[in-house]
């Protein structure tokens, strides 16, 4: 896959959708019903590429303050959802250290590498991060799958569609858009914005939401990558 081509498409694609106000609203992410729960292996980026991503989000923040922005402890990339999130999903129906130990096998072939986030795309219902990946990435998330396809694990890795991205997301639609224009000029001027490049020293595995929201996320291990 060409990233920068398909980040492009999306891009052009969803920014006209939005503009026509055919964008869509995320009627869940403020109910108390959303019992959606899984596993997921998660990415955080550095202190440093936070702050620029929040340098935007505020911005965004002043445009359309009734939107849902994704504040620090929750911004992330999805490495994996081992098991995607759907209701009703509980710690309780899996012995989490027999996912520890197949995702250790594989992390522990693997060094540190960096994802490079630079500029905006879009999609019908959300502003992402565009993250641009090392082949170390893709080659992780291949032995990944097939390391649970070869075991007997709950897991629902590529059920919805195969991750072959490194993108984060970091505003939902919730309502409607009041000031559209000006939301799709402050993106059109973040569109190629370079929000830094970070060396992923570490993985975790968490027990997450659909929105990776910090007081829903347990933490269930964290896997340290080898140095250079």
């Amino acid at each position: 896959m060409n990233l920068a081509e398909h980040y492009n498409q999306l891009y052009k694609d969803s920014i006209a959708k939005i503009a026509d106000g055919n964008y869509e609203i995320d009627h869940l992410i403020d109910s108390d019903n959303d019992q959606r729960f899984g596993i997921t292996l998660v990415i955080r980026p550095d202190a440093a590429t936070k702050g620029k991503i929040q340098q935007f989000v505020n911005k965004a923040k002043a445009i359309e303050p009734d939107q849902y922005f994704y504040q620090n402890p929750d911004i992330h990339i999805t490495l994996m959802a081992i098991i995607s999130c759907y209701d009703g999903f509980n710690l309780k129906n899996i012995n989490v250290q027999d996912y520890i130990d197949i995702i250790d096998e594989v992390l522990s072939r693997y060094k540190k590498f960096k994802i490079q986030f630079s500029g905006l795309t879009a999609s019908p219902s959300c502003i992402l991060i565009q993250g641009f990946l090392t082949n170390t990435l893709n080659k992780i998330r291949d032995d990944l799958r097939t390391a649970f396809k070869n075991s007997d694990l709950q897991q629902s890795i590529d059920k919805r569609y195969a991750i072959q991205t490194a993108h984060s997301t970091v505003i939902r639609f919730r309502s409607e858009l009041k000031n559209k224009e000006a939301l799709i000029d402050l993106v059109e001027k973040y569109r190629n914005f370079d929000f830094g490049t970070f060396e992923v020293k570490q993985v975790e595995l968490v027990y997450n939401d659909w929105y990776q929201r910090q007081k829903h996320v347990k933490k269930l291990h964290t896997f340290l990558l080898a140095a250079d």
